[in-house]
Order: C-alpha cells, then structure tokens, then sequence
C-alpha cells in the first residue's frame, strides 16, 4: 500500500508544479517525461550498484579538492580562520567557509573562459544532456554545474551568460539554484547521515531542477538564443556595435589576411573575426575584484534574510509561544510527507524535520538526527536523507537574489523577485520529488 502511496506522491508533486505554473500552455510535457524516465533509471542505478555511486563521489571530491585549496589563500590573509592547517572550514563561520572560497573558484573559471575552454565543455555537455532531456544546452550543464560548485559559485563563474540571457531564463536558473549542493560540504554530510543516499541525491537533484523549474516558468528558447558565449561577447543586444561599410571591408580582408596565414603563425596572431581580449592580468583584476563585491552582495542578503525569518518568529510567538514559521511549515509539509509512502506518525515526526530544515538549513536536521538516522527503516532513512540533501531554505532565497543582484541588471533582478515564491516551492517540489524517485526503490 505504501508503495502505491508513494507512487501518486511523484504523480501529485509533478502535478503541482503544473498547477502553480507561470505560463501552463507552454510546459513541454515530453521533455517532461523524458527527464522523468531518465530520473529513474538514475535512482535505479545508484542504488543498486556501488560503482555508480563512486563515480559520482569521484566527481564531488575533485571540486572539493579545489575548495579545500581556496581555503589555503583564506588561512594566509585571515589566520585561523579555516583551522590550524588551513583546510577545515568546520570551525569557522559562513562567510570564510561557503563565500571566500568564491575568491580563487570565480577567477580559475574566468580564467577558463578567457582561454575559451569552458564555453567548450559547456557547448559539448550540453549538446549531450541537451539532447536527452531536450531542454536549452547552458541550463542542463549548469544543472550538472550547481550540482558540484554550489548556487553562488556556479552562477558567478557563468557572468558571461547571465547577462546575454533574456530575464526569464535568468528566472529558471534563480529556481534552480535553490535545489543545490556544494562538493565542498558533501563530505559532512556524509559523515552525519548514509552516505549513500547523499551521493545519490546529487544527480536527482539536477534532473529534477530541470523539470520543477521549466514546469514552474516556461521559457521558449530559440536556436538562435540556445548558444554558449564567451568573453568578448557584448552584455546585452545594445551593445552591438553596427560597423560602417568601410569598416565592414576591412574587417573582411583582415579575416581573408588570417585565413592565408600558415597554422603556425595563426597560433600567435589574433583571429579578426573573434574580439580583442581583455589583457589577461588586467581581466584576472577585475575577476577578483568582481568577486570581493559578490561576497559582500550575498553577505549583506543572507543576513537581512534570516533576521527578517526571526522577526516574524518573534512576532509569532507573541500570539502564542508555540506557533513559529518551523511549526506552521511542519503541518503545511505533512500531507507531501505521508504521499512519499510512510504512515501517518512517522509522516508527522518527518514533517517537523521539514518544517526545520526550511526555516534553518540541512546542518541543523542532520545534526538532530545523526545519532539516531541508522535505526530508522531503510525507505524512512532514504527518502529523509535525500529530502534534507539541497539548500533549499529561506535564507538560500537572499544568497540567490544577492547574487543576481551584483551580475545582471535591474530588469532581470526585478523579474528574479517578482517569482520569490516560486523560487521557494521549486526548491521544496525537487527535494521531494528526489525524495520520491528513491523512494520508490528502498524499502
């Protein structure tokens, strides 16, 4: 019975995201239903065979290698900031431990695509997820992207094209990174709840911010606007500078001029028909300069996020000392806890870990239950450390936004704001629609 029950949860959270939709008309329902597919052969192969699980450890633990030697730059300038051998974030606060490592992670992938490498992988890994999921190319790799670098990182080090997108991708990608994870942090996680269920999350995860969010807000992608860019790349249409026809000519026989050239001078004269690179120390200047002002951006937002959370716990614990934002989200989440196949007293106890863990964040669910989580059932222990496996919590809202808000311009901050609430629900509908997928599976 309880299968059966968890089997119309997937169904009824798929059909929410249709039901709150921005634009309904437009959801591509066999995209849909391929990623759907795709998601449970994912959660069949995770956790059914170990090597499965590996590669997708292998993966995490190379970003986090690069992480951990942010952390290193961190401990010179501020001294113990990232424990005594510059490596462990675990004793210090958010910002040296989720923000700085912005520093070194936003200039390497600059750098990247300053040499066009990055644009490359983009252009091929999407091409590929492309083709499976049939959504836009930068949106499924920056699915895989977030997955491993974290919301803030992934959308800092992809600048370039959230400012030549039109605002409403921009608005998918903002209800996407509310479903991530960081690879620096997966190793804590696992060691507070099964591991296995952690690894497994993180590929669910991506599959499942492609659907909520083009279910959410439908955007109509062109072949023209389906394109990677790279630096060089004017910011907007209006940047386009329009050349005389003189201008035109010339520019045509410098290009003629470039082709007649043999290979090996071609490796050491700029291409006329690309743009003049910024000078690369002048370029990496601004690139960490630019990420200095997002941390501040993100600081600024995260703290006026969570004080505002408090305040109306405050405000609702006058009216009675029981009721807060926790307690009221632990009764509004029972019903979507009881449709991912549990009975009505375990459903309540995991409702009550929702409500936590979107008013505070995973850390706090995990560290409450670390002692006991091996004891529970196994399809109770799944489906709880995949649900609690995302950022999704109110305070990832402010990141997001104050992240946005130092790339794009007003015009697609405003968009961005305007769906808060979606944003907020897409990051509830793939953790528990990851949460249902795997479900399905352990018992």
């Amino acid at each position: 019975m309880y299968l059966a029950i968890n089997i119309v949860g997937l169904l009824v959270f798929l059909a929410l995201g249709w039901v709150f939709s921005h634009d309904r008309k437009n959801v591509d329902f066999k995209s849909v239903g391929c990623m759907v597919v795709l998601n449970l052969v994912i959660a069949w192969f995770l956790t059914s065979f170990e090597w499965g699980r590996a590669a997708v450890k292998a993966a995490a633990d190379g970003f986090a290698a690069i992480v951990n030697i942010s952390y290193k730059g961190v401990n010179f300038a501020l001294a113990n900031w990232v424990g005594a051998d510059g490596t462990n974030p675990a004793p210090v606060n958010f910002i040296a431990s989720a923000l700085l490592p912005i520093l070194l992670i936003v200039p390497l992938f600059d750098i990247l695509t300053y040499i066009g490498f990055l644009p490359w992988i983009i252009k091929w890994i999407g091409r590929g997820l492309s083709f499976v999921t049939r959504r836009p190319k930068f949106e499924t790799f920056y699915a895989v992207e977030m997955m491993f670098l974290g919301n803030t990182e992934a959308l800092a080090v992809s600048k370039v094209q959230l400012q030549r997108m039109k605002a409403g991708r921009n608005v998918t990608l903002a209800m996407m990174s509310m479903s991530c994870v960081t690879a620096a942090i997966i190793g804590s996680y696992i060691q507070m709840v099964p591991g296995e269920f952690v690894i497994t999350a993180i590929p669910l995860n991506c599959i499942n911010a492609l659907i909520v969010s083009h279910m959410l807000y439908p955007v109509t992608v062109s072949k023209d606007e389906d394109v990677i860019y790279s630096l060089g790349d004017p910011a907007s249409e209006d940047e386009v500078v329009e050349l005389t026809d003189e201008e035109q000519k010339a520019k045509d026989k410098a290009i003629e001029e470039y082709k007649a050239l043999p290979w090996y001078k071609k490796l050491i004269t700029h291409d006329p028909s690309k743009p003049v690179k910024e000078p690369f120390f002048s370029f990496l200047g601004d690139s960490i300069l630019g990420s200095g002002k997002l941390i501040l951006i993100i600081t600024a937002n995260v703290v006026a996020f969570v004080a505002l959370a408090a305040l109306i716990d405050a405000g609702l614990g006058m009216i009675w000392d029981k009721l807060s934002l926790e307690s009221i989200l632990g009764v509004v989440m029972y019903v979507p806890a009881w449709l991912l196949g549990l009975d009505p007293g375990t459903a309540w106890e995991f409702s009550q870990l929702m409500g936590l863990k979107l008013v505070t964040n995973e850390f706090v669910v995990m560290g409450q239950i670390t002692g006991e989580v091996a004891t529970y059932a196994a399809h109770y222990k799944a489906v709880l450390t995949v649900f609690i496996t995302s950022f999704a919590n109110f305070s990832t809202l402010g990141m997001v936004i104050g992240c946005f808000k130092g790339i794009v311009d007003k015009e697609k901050n405003d968009a961005i704001s305007k769906q808060v609430g979606r944003m907020l629900l897409s990051g509830i509908l793939v953790s528990l629609l990851s949460a249902a997928t795997v479900g399905l599976f352990v018992w």
